[in-house]
């Protein structure tokens, strides 16, 4: 066991993180010893969490995630989403291939919505759901337009295999992120999930640089270069939308009510 120089913060943060890779309901020894906490303490903290409403307590005495931390969850990224998500669903339409926005968050993409498509696709994420930025194709190209130190650090540590395919030798990563940046678009052929293969774009926009890919079954991966003018022309069209100053009531001129009959 750890000591206790822990705040109650940080140990609280430490038994809601265990679902993040955990199963989604959990009893209340999974959580002690995921968060390294005598049982006594995790009980006392999970009953004030599910209080708050971040845990819920299911009739078999497991615990999950609460809607109220979902509810504050979904604050995370909504401009963004808000944005994005009529382009994205104009991409589906389009191509009627699953379609992603992501972002980076540290060393992974993190996906910030998602519309699926009818083809059942090996799945490897969700929204909100993270991925090695080296495996996927919106994370090669986040990785590709970060500044040198950032590609050079990451490209330092040991890349994790997901499947065979995928490409964690330094060098030939390193290649690979120098013709994105040419090229403009990075793609990815069962290195997250075999059956699968994925095709992404840049999104130029701040504070958080982004990419829109779409994923598709491997049998269709070497024909996914035909998706990339619907790709380019709708990031463009959220890169835009992101600048558009949005109308306030301000700005609305009032109706004046002399002159009606």
């Amino acid at each position: 066991m750890r000591g206790d120089g822990r705040t109650v913060t940080s140990k609280a943060f430490a038994l809601l993180s265990a679902f993040e890779s955990g199963p989604n309901a959990q009893s209340l020894s999974d959580l002690a010893e995921h968060a390294d906490l005598p049982l006594p303490t995790a009980h006392r903290l999970v009953k004030e969490l599910v209080e708050w409403g971040a845990l819920e307590r299911d009739e078999q005495g497991r615990y999950t995630v609460g809607l109220r931390l979902w509810e504050v969850a979904q604050n995370a990224g909504r401009h963004l989403r808000d944005t994005a998500r009529p382009y994205l669903q104009d991409l589906f339409s389009l191509t009627h291939e699953t379609a992603h926005i992501a972002i980076r968050d540290g060393d992974e993409a993190l996906y910030i919505d998602r519309i699926y498509g009818s083809t059942r696709v090996p799945r490897a994420s969700r929204v909100g759901g993270r991925l090695p930025l080296h495996a996927t194709a919106v994370g090669k190209v986040l990785l590709a337009y970060e500044e040198e130190w950032v590609r050079d650090a990451y490209l330092s540590h040991r890349l994790e295999a997901a499947t065979r395919h995928t490409h964690v030798n330094p060098g030939r990563l390193a290649a690979e992120l120098r013709r994105v940046r040419d090229e403009g678009y990075a793609t990815t052929q069962e290195e997250v999930r075999a059956g699968s293969c994925s095709i992404a774009v840049p999104v130029r926009i701040e504070p958080h640089p982004a990419a829109i890919g779409l994923v598709m079954l491997s049998s269709d991966g070497t024909t996914m270069t035909r998706h990339l003018p619907a790709l380019r022309g709708i990031a463009r069209r959220i890169e835009t939308a992101a600048v558009r100053p949005q109308p306030s009531l301000a700005r609305i001129p009032r109706r004046s009510g002399r002159g009606r009959s």
